[in-house]
C-alpha cells in the first residue's frame, strides 16, 4: 500500500516541482509560453521534439539562425529538432515548397542558409517556381530534379501537413518553437530570441522530468 501511495504521489510532486522551477526561472504558462490543446502528434514518441516554425521571408527567422545553430550543438540525444515552414498566407507557400523540395532532394545544406542570405542580404525575391528553380540550379541542383520534385505529390503532402500544423499549433507569427507538441513560444512571448531558447530549455527539462517520473515503479 505504501508503495502504491508513493507511486501515485511522485508524478504530482514532480509537477509541483516543475511549476516551482518555472516560477523561479520567471517562466509562466500563458505569458512566456502557451499550452497547445489538444497536443500535436510528434514524429518519435521516444524523443522530446522541438519544432521550429519558420518562413524564409521573415527577417527574425534569419536573425535567429546563428543562435539556433549554437543552441542545437548543446542538445542531448533525447531531443529531436524539426524544421517546418509555416504557411500563414498563400504567398508563403512557394518558399515552403522550396524547403520541402530541398529536403526531399537531400540538399538542405546547399539551399537552407544560402536561400536565407539571398533574400535578406542580396535582396532577391522569389515569388514563383521559376524564380526558385533558377536559384536551385545556381546551387548545383539539377533543374530536372527540381521540376520533378517542386510540384510532386510528396511536396504537396508535406505542404498540407505544414498548413495543418500552422493552424492547429495556434501560432500567429514566426519564428515560433513548439516543444513536444504541447507548448509553443516565440520571441514575442519570451521577450527575445535568447529568452525564447531558455524557455525551450525549461520546457524540454519539464518534459524530461515528467517522463522520468512516469517511468518510476
Amino acid at each position: 500500500m505504501r508503495r502504491k501511495i508513493i507511486s501515485w504521489l511522485m508524478p504530482l510532486l514532480a509537477a509541483l516541482f516543475m511549476a516551482g522551477a518555472a516560477s523561479a526561472a520567471g517562466f509562466d504558462e500563458g505569458i512566456e509560453y502557451k499550452r497547445i490543446s489538444p497536443p500535436l502528434p510528434t514524429r518519435d514518441p521516444a524523443k522530446i521534439e522541438v519544432v521550429e516554425m519558420f518562413w524564409y521571408g521573415c527577417p527574425h527567422c534569419y536573425q535567429l539562425e546563428p543562435e539556433l545553430a549554437d543552441w542545437l550543438k548543446r542538445q542531448p540525444a533525447d531531443v529531436e529538432f524539426v524544421r517546418v515552414p509555416a504557411v500563414l498566407a498563400k504567398n508563403w507557400e512557394p518558399l515552403a515548397r522550396a524547403w520541402y523540395t530541398a529536403e526531399l532532394l537531400g540538399v538542405e545544406d546547399r539551399i537552407h542558409a544560402p536561400l536565407f542570405r539571398a533574400i535578406h542580404q542580396e535582396r532577391r525575391r522569389f515569388r514563383s517556381a521559376d524564380d526558385l528553380r533558377k536559384f536551385f540550379v545556381e546551387q548545383g541542383v539539377s533543374g530536372k530534379d527540381f521540376d520533378a520534385t517542386y510540384n510532386s505529390f510528396g511536396v504537396l503532402t508535406k505542404i498540407n501537413r505544414a498548413r495543418q500544423l500552422t493552424r492547429r499549433s495556434g501560432i500567429r507569427g514566426v519564428p515560433s518553437l513548439i516543444v513536444n507538441g504541447k507548448y509553443r513560444t516565440s520571441a514575442s512571448d519570451a521577450g527575445s530570441h535568447e529568452a525564447m531558447l531558455r524557455v525551450v530549455d525549461y520546457l524540454i527539462e519539464r518534459e524530461r522530468q515528467a517522463r522520468q517520473a512516469a517511468a518510476r515503479p
